[in-house]
């Protein structure tokens, strides 16, 4: 009877330590910008691409993390919904097309509601269309196609300026119109009660409420069916076929959520840089976002998003070291180099000394070794 009462007094007490961090948490979030906004744009601008790439590796999480889908051509959607938005909020299908200039006198300006769930559809789509060929493929052969598919969209956008200009090739796309919903543009200053909130400073919130619903979305998706199916197919596919789990729509599904996680970032990328050419998109970009996932903690929502911010955190940061590193070498070494130098040293040491990711997923049945019944 003791017991009961002792536990059921520390399980409030818990819930009240965990809201008190939560708040904690969200405050420290809400003020981030804020902060880094007193020593320049550039730190605000950082902290909005490592929020990009938080959106980008919880979209790799639903094929990688939980159906264990090794996929090496990610960036490929990224790039769809990039250009999708550019196309749709630029003045470049004007001056291509006549016909088009002539329906749109002022331009192309898809609004906002309309442009952003098309590039999450549409690359929702392709990434159906990549996982269908693949269904029996796994391991390293599904790794080197996924590969050859995120190398054939980048090829491809760099090459459709003939014979009809669709992406303007290497050159890429300008004047991209930026975010505007209820009147307030994100591509402009705000006052609010005499303050100045830079433009990037918008757009951090912005990125920030998506990555929160993004996590919403994607522990709901854990917890659910469908997300323990993902999880019985990356552990044994055989075995799951087996118990009855349909492998196929599955992993179609993990494929097209994924993607349009990918889809959504890159017209986010696209609307806050105002410019994208295919060098945006290179095969690194996606090593880059599977490391993210692999560093920080397969499956794991809390360890994706450590592994995502500090691996796009941690170049722009280095660059501050790498350049007295530089000056100590006598300028014989380039600091770009050095820079990459010390960010694959930092992966080897987190691999080496945390092989399951810098915050794993806590090892199931594990509670119940320690805390068995006694006799």
């Amino acid at each position: 009877m003791k017991n009961n009462l002792s536990n059921a007094s520390v399980i409030p007490a818990k819930v009240g330590i965990q809201t008190v961090k939560l708040c904690l948490a969200a405050f420290a979030l809400l003020i981030l910008p804020l902060l880094l906004q007193g020593f320049g744009n550039a730190w605000v601008r950082i902290a909005d691409m490592a929020l990009l790439y938080v959106l980008l590796a919880l979209g790799l999480n639903i094929v990688v993390g939980y159906a264990g889908l090794l996929d090496l051509g990610y960036v490929a959607f990224f790039a769809i919904g990039a250009y999708l938005y550019g196309l749709l909020s630029s003045p470049h299908l004007s001056e291509t097309f006549a016909w088009l200039a002539a329906m749109f006198p002022q331009g192309l300006h898809t609004p906002l509601w309309l442009v952003v769930p098309l590039a999450a559809a549409v690359a929702g789509a392709f990434g159906v269309l990549l996982g269908a060929p693949t269904l029996r493929l796994r391991g390293d052969y599904l790794a080197i196609v996924t590969l050859g598919f995120g190398e054939i969209i980048r090829v491809f956008l760099n090459n459709l300026d003939q014979p009809v200009n669709l992406t303007n090739g290497p050159k890429g796309l300008g004047q991209i119109d930026s975010l505007k919903f209820f009147g307030l543009d994100l591509g402009k200053k705000l006052n609010v009660g005499g303050y100045e909130l830079a433009s990037v400073t918008l757009y951090y919130y912005l990125f920030l409420t998506l990555v929160l619903l993004s996590i919403v979305i994607s522990h709901r998706l854990a917890l659910s069916r469908v997300g323990r199916a993902w999880m019985a197919i990356r552990e044994d596919e055989i075995a799951a076929k087996a118990m009855g789990i349909n492998t196929r729509n599955l992993k179609l599904l993990a494929f097209g959520m994924g993607a349009t996680f990918g889809g959504v970032s890159g017209a986010m990328f696209a609307a806050f840089q105002g410019f994208i050419s295919p060098e945006s998109f290179s095969l690194m970009e996606s090593v880059m976002i599977v490391a993210m996932v692999v560093l920080g903690g397969l499956g794991h929502l809390p360890g994706v998003v450590l592994g995502a911010v500090l691996l796009a955190a941690l170049p722009e940061v280095l660059r501050y070291v790498a350049g007295p590193l530089q000056a100590m070498t006598g300028g014989r070494l380039d600091a770009a180099i050095l820079r990459q130098l010390l960010i694959a040293l930092a992966m080897i040491s987190v691999m080496l000394l945390r092989p399951r990711g810098l915050w794993p997923t806590p090892e199931h049945g594990k509670s119940l070794q320690t805390t068995g019944a006694k006799p």
